[in-house]
């Protein structure tokens, strides 16, 4: 039916749970780059403090590599967060297979069940060989 705006739009199928988890380890990876940067520039910052004099300047590099530090715990928390994340998709996934396979062998055994019956219900088939 028509509105008077237009068309309803078609949503988007929801994304499976291997996207979700690929998606996250994208994050994921991004975040490790950020990490790793931030890495670097408390080296340098580490550095600026060995050579500098005590005094402000050295107070300064100290204050700018603490909220540095701060930023890259702040970042690794993150991390941490998102590969949670994953492990619980993959847990879903493994639980999700799991109930699959115990439909299909629940199914696989009612087949067996019937084809037994049949052959209760039909004496006449010989399928076993006689010697």
């Amino acid at each position: 039916m028509k509105r008077v705006f237009g068309l309803k739009k078609d949503k988007a199928p929801a994304p499976s749970v291997q996207e979700a988890t690929d998606r996250i380890n994208q994050r994921g990876e991004t975040v490790d780059e950020k990490i790793k940067k931030l890495d670097a520039e408390l080296c340098r910052y580490k550095e600026q403090i060995k050579k500098t004099r005590p005094g402000p300047a050295q107070e300064a590099v100290k204050a700018r590599a603490m909220r540095v530090l701060k930023q890259k715990r702040m970042y690794e928390g993150q991390r941490d967060m998102l590969y949670n994340q994953t492990f619980n998709l993959d847990q879903v996934a493994f639980a999700a297979e799991g109930i699959k396979d115990a439909q299909q062998t629940a199914l696989q055994g009612a087949r067996f069940k019937a084809i037994q019956e049949e052959l209760r219900v039909c004496p006449d088939w010989n399928l076993l060989p006689t010697s």
